[in-house]
């Protein structure tokens, strides 16, 4: 069973190997859109081998809309990969009372390791928590920062008073191009009252550790079920 477990993970994570099996199924990744051009990036440089299906980030602005999204997209998907499926959304992403594992457990399927979005692009297992166990930074990376344009008040003083219990802003650059969006962030800054703290450029590893490890769990847990 080794071995066909390690022949089989080697597909996933060393996608050259699919040349000449084109009709082989892949499993399919449900990944908030948040992480889209991360994901994307790791196809084009042949890191990982999957289907993938994007939820819009726009749904975190409601936890009933993308509960109904991510149960659709889930139960569609299982029937429609028979190699299974993996969610990469965070354990948070749904409500703050396990809705997430509920959702997990309900289908018996694979969630990467991480509390949100941000937590995924940092490592997973928490490592957000370590960075801000406080809750009093904004972290922002370019997918947030389109994000965030849309989370105001109707004036710049309701808006600062959203944002009143926080400290400041931490920027995260995963891909390197986070200088093109600096007009943005002077804005959010601007309008939010918080003064920009620290910039990470925290790369791709976080993100492939917790992502790697997902597929990994699941193709574990598909041969240990065979």
């Amino acid at each position: 069973m080794r071995l066909i477990f390690e022949q089989s993970a080697s597909l996933i994570f060393n996608p050259e190997r699919w040349l000449g099996m084109e009709s082989v199924e892949k499993p399919c990744v449900i990944s908030c859109g948040i992480l889209q051009k991360e994901i994307e990036y790791l196809l084009e440089k042949g890191d990982i081998d999957v289907k993938v299906h994007f939820l819009s980030e726009r749904l975190h602005n409601d936890y009933n809309l993308l509960d109904r999204a991510l149960n659709g997209a889930v139960k569609k998907h299982r029937k429609q990969s028979p190699e299974g499926v993996i969610v990469v959304y965070g354990d948070l992403c749904l409500g703050f009372n396990g809705e997430m594992k509920k959702l997990i457990d309900k289908y018996d399927v694979v969630k990467v390791d991480a509390l949100n979005c941000i937590d995924c692009l940092l490592g997973g297992k928490g490592k957000l928590l370590e960075m801000d166990p406080d809750h009093k930074y904004l972290f922002l990376n370019p997918a947030f920062i389109k994000f965030a344009e849309n989370i105001r008040g109707k004036t710049k003083e309701m808006t600062r008073e959203m944002f009143s219990m926080l400290d400041g802003i931490v920027l995260l650059d995963s891909m390197g191009d986070l200088d093109a969006y600096q007009s943005k962030i002077d804005e959010i800054a601007d309008h939010t009252g918080l003064p920009i703290f620290e910039r990470k450029n925290i790369g791709l590893e976080g993100f492939k550790d917790v992502l790697f490890e997902a597929l990994d769990r699941h193709q574990r847990k598909r041969f240990a079920n065979q």
